[in-house]
């Protein structure tokens, strides 16, 4: 494992996007001695899957898992997120999550809510702000699987997640089950674009969320 190391790791279909993609992580600021490199993940069978290759394929400490229409904006990303990994028990970083996760499953239904993107799921590109973060981070229970940053590597749960959808509350779940804090850390400005598109949940949608319920929540 390289201590020094920073690996961006995507699952790729469409290179229009990544291109895009590739272009906002080549402009961030590096610290001294660290390196940067980016893997793209083509022909996955699943998120969890091809998240597990990326994983397997990097010997980085710090490891930023992120979808292909995500554009880190924040130049200075790479020395946020390694401050806030100086704590060995945070284990996982996103920029948007949920203190809890409510009984169906559906983290954007909780209460409270932190961090901050600009976001097209609407079908325009405009800012989500949620609530306010006083300290350097917010513990949460769970991150959107738009980025997600690790310093430690454990597996994604390719056996149960077999699709597209809550893979990344796994992960968080994960984490936690192994007593690593999820935080979404306090952001001055947003530090990502995720330019997704109108979304809608559709079956497959459900059927992963029931069984992340189950899996951990109990019921």
């Amino acid at each position: 494992m390289n201590p020094k190391a920073i690996s961006f790791i995507t699952c790729v279909n469409n290179d229009e996007w990544y291109q895009e993609c590739l272009l906002y992580i080549h402009r961030l600021e590096v610290p001294d001695g660290y390196t940067v490199d980016t893997i793209a993940v083509r022909d996955a069978v699943s998120m969890a899957g091809g998240l597990n290759q990326g994983m397997r394929g990097s010997d980085a400490k710090y490891k930023v898992y992120l979808h292909q229409d995500v554009f880190i904006v924040n130049r200075h990303f790479i020395k946020d997120i390694l401050t806030i990994f100086a704590n060995p028990a945070i284990g996982l970083i996103g920029v948007v999550g949920s203190r809890s996760i409510p009984p169906n499953g559906i983290w954007w239904e909780a209460q409270t809510i932190f961090g901050q993107v600009y976001d097209s799921h609407r079908g325009r590109l405009e800012k989500l702000s949620f609530q306010a973060i006083d300290q350097e981070y917010a513990e949460t229970d769970c991150v959107d699987g738009l980025l997600m940053a690790t310093q430690y590597d454990l597996p994604w749960r390719e056996d149960l997640f077999t699709g597209w959808h809550c893979y990344d509350l796994s992960q968080c779940g994960e984490f936690r089950r192994r007593n690593y804090k999820v935080a979404v850390p306090r952001q001055e400005e947003a530090w990502c674009i995720h330019d997704c598109g109108v979304t809608r949940m559709d079956n497959d949608y459900h059927h992963y969320r029931e069984i992340f319920v189950k899996e951990y929540l109990g019921h």
